[in-house]
């Protein structure tokens, strides 16, 4: 039982960080740092979309028009977190 807690803590570690990358990539290009023209940068940054949009697109149907706020990112992590709090109290039942 603790190695698929330890597992799933992974994952959601793993999760946590490509969403972290993925936001501060986003300001970076909508500040003109980053250029989606160098073809690292847009390969890792149409990577990051091809991964995260499927989960956005579902936040974003529950959440109001914003104009140009997206807020789906920030309730992701939210969330990522709380299975991460509920997970921890559960598995602390256990032992």
């Amino acid at each position: 039982m603790q190695s698929l807690f330890q597992i799933l803590m992974l994952i959601l570690d793993v999760v946590w960080f490509i969403i972290i990358v993925h936001i501060i990539m986003s300001w970076l290009i909508n500040f003109q740092v980053l250029n989606l023209r160098q073809s690292l940068v847009a390969q890792i940054w149409y990577g990051l979309e091809r991964l995260l949009e499927p989960i956005y697109s579902r936040v974003r149907a529950f959440l109001p028009n914003m104009g140009g706020l997206d807020l789906a990112p920030l309730i992701v992590l939210l969330a990522v977190y709380a299975v991460r709090i509920i997970l921890t109290n559960n598995i602390a039942a256990f032992y």
